[in-house]
C-alpha cells in the first residue's frame, strides 16, 4: 500500500463516474434512475460530504426488478451446474482484478481501514469460487431404500430472491449471501444499506461484465420503509436473507408472514470473550482487541463483552487500554490507520451516547470515550471497566469500537454472565483446560463458539445465530439448505396393494 496522498489520488479515479452519473439502480441489465426521478445523498464519514446522488427506488422499482428475476429464472435455473460453475469463477476473476477499486470504494462510502477493506473484495471473490465448485452438485440428494420403496431426493432452487444487506462490509457481505443464491440457481433482487450503496453497484457491474446473464442479479437502492417493505411483501419474492439489527429482521418476519416468505436472518450480537485464569494472555489480550477495534468495532461478531477472571482482570484491563490507547485513528486511506470513521453521523451519535450512560451506571472509561477531531465521524477506542452485566453497555449492541470489561469469579459465573443476554451470535473461550473447554462450549448459548482463537472463518462451516441473532445457517451445504426446496419422488420396488373404495 502507497500512502495516504496517493490512495486519495486514485480514489477519486475509481469514484469519479459516480459523482458524474450518480449510483443508479441496476434491472434487467441495464442501469436506471429510479421510476420517480428521486435521488438521496451517500456521504463519506471521512469528512460528511456526498459522495454521489443515489437512486431512490420504490414500489415501481422493486416490482420491476421481481419481474426482471422472475423472467431470467426460467433460464438461470435450469442451466447446468457446471456452466453456472464457469460464469460464477469468471465472475470471482473478475472481483479479483477489480479488488483496489472495490477496496477504495469502500473506504470512502464506508470509513472502513483500508488495511481491513484491501482483504474485503478476495473474500468476496473467495465466497464465488466456493460456491461456484458447489453448484455442480447443488441439485443432489439421497436415494433412500426400503423393502418396497425407492425413495430419491433432489434439491431445486426456490425462484427469486430477496437480498437486504447492511451498511458494515457491504461487499463481503453481499457476496456471502448472493453467491450461494446464483450458485443454486436462484436469481436476485438486492437491496443495500442506503449508508453504503456505492459497491453494490460495481457488484452487479463486474458480474455482468463478466458474463452473468441480465436480470439475474437486479439492485434496487432505497429506504427500508419503501423498497424494503415492498421486496419483502411481494409475492413473487419465495425467500430474504437479511442481514442487519435484530428489530429490523423482526420487522421484515412480519412484512413477509402474508405469503409464507422463508427467512434468513444474520442479526446482532453481544457477544463474550472468556478468559480464564489458566489462558495465554497474551493471544487473549491481542484476540479480544481485534475482534473489536478492527473493523471499527461495526461488525456483529465482534467480542464487545470481556469476560475476565478476577484475580487476573486488572492485568487483562490494563493490557488491552494500552492496546486501545495505541490504535491509530485516522483517514481510512492512511496504509497506517486502524480505526476510520463510523458510518454516519446518526451512527457516531449513538455510539457517543453510551459514553455518558456509562458514567451514570457507575463503569469507568479506562481509555477512550471520546469524540476525536472536529471533522467526520471519528470516535477513539474505548474500554470500560469496573462493569456490571446488568448495565446497558453489557446488554445492549453498541457497534463501535467500544469494549465492557467484566469480572468473575469461576466457572459458572462466566457463563451465566454470558448467556445473561438476549443475543446468542459468537462467544470466545480461552482457557488451557480442556475438560472446561468442552463443558463451556456445550453450555453456551451462541451460534459459533471459538476456543483459543479469535473469529477465523472456514466457509464449509456453518455460520449464524441464536435467540435475537437470528435463524438460519450461511456456508458449505447450510446455504443450499436455505435456497433450494427438497423434493422426493418414490419409485414401488414391488407391487403393493392399493385399497380400493366404493
Amino acid at each position: 500500500m502507497t500512502d495516504l496522498t496517493e490512495n486519495l489520488r486514485r480514489a477519486e479515479g475509481y469514484i469519479a463516474h459516480f459523482a458524474q452519473t450518480g449510483v443508479r439502480n441496476h434491472i434487467g441489465g441495464e442501469s436506471v434512475a429510479a421510476a420517480s426521478g428521486a435521488t438521496f445523498d451517500t456521504l463519506s464519514p471521512v469528512d460528511l460530504k456526498p459522495l454521489a446522488k443515489v437512486a431512490k427506488g420504490g414500489v415501481e422499482d422493486i416490482d420491476r426488478a421481481v419481474a426482471a428475476a422472475k423472467e431470467a429464472f426460467k433460464t438461470w435455473s435450469k442451466m447446468p451446474g457446471t456452466d453456472r460453475r464457469k460464469l460464477l469463477i469468471k465472475v470471482a476473476e473478475a472481483i479479483e482484478a477489480n479488488a483496489e477499486r472495490i477496496a477504495f470504494t469502500e473506504c470512502l462510502d464506508t470509513g472502513q481501514a483500508l488495511r481491513f477493506m484491501s482483504k474485503a473484495a478476495l473474500r468476496g471473490a473467495a465466497n464465488f469460487r466456493f460456491f461456484a465448485d458447489k453448484a455442480p452438485a447443488a441439485e443432489d440428494g439421497q436415494a433412500l431404500r426400503n423393502a418396497t420403496q425407492m425413495n430419491v431426493t433432489s434439491r431445486r432452487p426456490i425462484g427469486p430472491v430477496g437480498v437486504i444487506t447492511p451498511w458494515n462490509t457491504p461487499f463481503m457481505l453481499s457476496t456471502w449471501k448472493i453467491a450461494p443464491a446464483l450458485a443454486a440457481g436462484c436469481t436476485v433482487v438486492h437491496k443495500p444499506a442506503e449508508f453504503s450503496p456505492m459497491t453494490a453497484k460495481l457488484l452487479v457491474e463486474i458480474a455482468e461484465e463478466a458474463g452473468l446473464p441480465r436480470g439475474v442479479l437486479n439492485l434496487v437502492n432505497g429506504y427500508g420503509e419503501d423498497a424494503g417493505k415492498r421486496l419483502t411483501e411481494h409475492p413473487d419474492i419465495k425467500a430474504i436473507a437479511f442481514v442487519g439489527e435484530s428489530r429490523t429482521g423482526s420487522m421484515i418476519m412480519a412484512q413477509g408472514a402474508a405469503t409464507l416468505k422463508r427467512v434468513h436472518f444474520e442479526l446482532g450480537g453481544k457477544n463474550p470473550v472468556i478468559v480464564f485464569d489458566d489462558a495465554d494472555i497474551d493471544r487473549a489480550v491481542d484476540a479480544a482487541s481485534f475482534m473489536i477495534y478492527s473493523l471499527n468495532g461495526e461488525r456483529c461478531t465482534s467480542s464487545s463483552r470481556l469476560l475476565v477472571q478476577e484475580n487476573i482482570y486488572d492485568e487483562v484491563c490494563t493490557r488491552v487500554a494500552k492496546v486501545a490507547a495505541n490504535i491509530k485513528v485516522g483517514h481510512p486511506l492512511d496504509p497506517e490507520t486502524v480505526v476510520g470513521p463510523l458510518i454516519h453521523p446518526e451512527h457516531e451519535a449513538k455510539v457517543l451516547s453510551y459514553f455518558e450512560t456509562a458514567r451514570k451506571e457507575g463503569a469507568t472509561i479506562a481509555t477512550g470515550g471520546k469524540k476525536v477531531g472536529d471533522q467526520g465521524c471519528y470516535v477513539a477506542p474505548t474500554l470500560f471497566t469496573q462493569a456490571r452485566n446488568d448495565m446497558t453497555i453489557a446488554q445492549e449492541e453498541i457497534f463501535g469500537p467500544v469494549l465492557t470489561a467484566i469480572p468473575f469469579a469461576d466457572e459458572d459465573e462466566a457463563l451465566a454472565l454470558a448467556n445473561d443476554v438476549d443475543y446468542g451470535l459468537a462467544a470466545y473461550l480461552w482457557t488451557a483446560d480442556l475438560d472446561r473447554a468442552m463443558r463451556m462450549t456445550d453450555a453456551l448459548e451462541a451460534g459459533m463458539i471459538w476456543v483459543n482463537s479469535e473469529n477465523v472463518r472456514h466457509l464449509p462451516s456453518p455460520f449464524g445465530g441464536v435467540k435475537a441473532s437470528g435463524i438460519g445457517r450461511d456456508g458449505g451445504d447450510w446455504s443450499f439448505d436455505f435456497y433450494m426446496e427438497t423434493v422426493n419422488v418414490s419409485f414401488p420396488r414391488q407391487a403393493h396393494r392399493v385399497p380400493r373404495l366404493g
